[in-house]
């Protein structure tokens, strides 16, 4: 399955996010209901259905504990890992200590990155595609040099 697309959402009084039916037929393909919601260095959230995030998790468990580096990534993607369900509205609700973390109050954007959904928080989103525009990530990656769209 192939999360692609992005859509403006908005967060109610008590924290839930209406996942739009484009969205929420892919995540729950199969019967899969149960999600993980993480946080993301970036300052996102990271949305992935149970059975994709688990070879990740097991994954970043495997990082050396006693390595900086890699204990920040594992106590950012593992550590604010929780699982979440949709509810019969369609409606997730994204706990408080991870709207804190992306600093998401209202209004988000959900953007599919492929194998996991992000959410961003709205103006923060803009930022990232402004700062796109004026050319601040403009440059390929190494090994994407003969890379065309």
């Amino acid at each position: 399955m192939v999360f692609q697309g992005a859509a403006q959402v908005s967060l109610d009084a008590k924290g839930r996010m209406a996942v739009p039916t484009r969205a929420r037929d892919p995540l729950t393909q199969g019967g899969t209901v149960k999600l993980v919601l993480t946080a993301h260095p970036d300052g996102c959230l990271l949305l992935y259905p149970l059975p994709a995030w688990e070879p990740i998790r097991t994954r970043v468990m495997s990082f050396p504990s006693l390595d900086r580096q890699f204990s920040v990534w594992k106590r950012l993607l593992v550590g604010f890992a929780q699982e979440v369900e949709l509810d019969a509205s369609g409606r997730l609700l994204v706990p408080p200590e991870l709207r804190d973390f992306a600093h998401i109050t209202r209004d988000v954007m959900l953007v599919g990155q492929g194998s996991h959904y992000e959410i961003w928080d709205f103006e923060q989103w803009n930022r990232e595609l402004e700062a796109l525009r004026s050319g601040g990530s403009t440059n390929l990656p190494p090994g994407m040099e003969n890379f065309s769209l």
